[in-house]
């Protein structure tokens, strides 16, 4: 079983499109979503509509959680706070009801699905280095977890002592634990624009990441039209 594994889409749907029409061709059997389906970019309705249609489990991210209710955004980095004020006004209340019921942790097969870090899934931390992945390490059941939050492709291994491993084919190992950052589809943040994901195969015990291209320049134009920062269109074509 060949399993396509992404996260953080920001509504950018000409990613998403791109990432499932690869997963398609790599003949995945099915499809998991870690969250933050919404949020900067200009598709909100239509990635999560693509997602919500697929039935595949999904996890809640921050970006739906401030979606799905009404919180305070006073605190938010201004950029996305504007960005999630507009994408509240383009999702319908049946819409918004179902970013707001996602959980925050669920289990597939004999691995698990966050967004964030599952010491505290709702405190919405970032783990960006081994120091980070002890604590999750603390908390993780199953061998494998796969992550997302960060928008960066990482590896953290828990053998005799846990470390970062580099993002790329890598072989689960039978005694080990894994916790696996899928990347980001729709705003990826590591110098590479292109969308990321992984592919999770289950009977060879391999994770392979994919860089995608997808049509930068009209994802870009849907922001701009959308009346939405223009920095959060410069950010996707620099991967920042």
């Amino acid at each position: 079983m060949k399993i396509a594994i992404f996260s953080d889409i920001h509504a950018n749907l000409e990613a998403l499109e791109a990432v499932l029409a690869d997963a398609e061709a790599q003949n995945c059997d099915s499809y998991i979503c870690l969250g933050d389906v919404v949020g900067y970019n200009a598709d909100p309705a239509a990635c999560l509509e693509k997602v919500r249609g697929m039935g595949c489990p999904v996890v809640k991210g921050n970006h739906d959680q401030d979606c799905g209710h009404d919180t305070s955004l006073e605190m938010m980095n201004p950029v996305a706070a504007e960005a999630l004020r507009w994408t509240r006004e383009q999702l319908d209340p049946d819409q918004r009801t179902w970013l707001a019921r996602l959980r925050m942790v669920r289990q597939v097969h004999d691995f698990t699905i966050v967004h964030s870090t599952l010491d505290q899934p709702n405190s919405w931390n970032y783990v960006t280095n081994k120091f980070d992945a002890m604590a999750n390490f603390s908390y993780q059941v199953t061998p494998v977890c796969f992550y997302g939050h960060t928008h960066v492709p990482r590896v953290f291994l828990r053998d005799s002592r846990v470390q970062e491993i580099p993002a790329e084919s890598i072989t689960l190992e039978h005694g080990s634990k894994y916790f696996i950052n899928t990347g980001s589809v729709g705003q990826p943040r590591d110098g590479d624009w292109r969308a990321s994901y992984c592919i999770y195969n289950l009977d060879q015990h391999e994770v392979n990441f994919r860089r995608i291209e997808y049509d930068l320049k009209t994802a870009q134009k849907k922001i701009l039209a959308a009346g939405l920062p223009e920095s959060l269109a410069e950010r996707i074509e620099h991967g920042r």
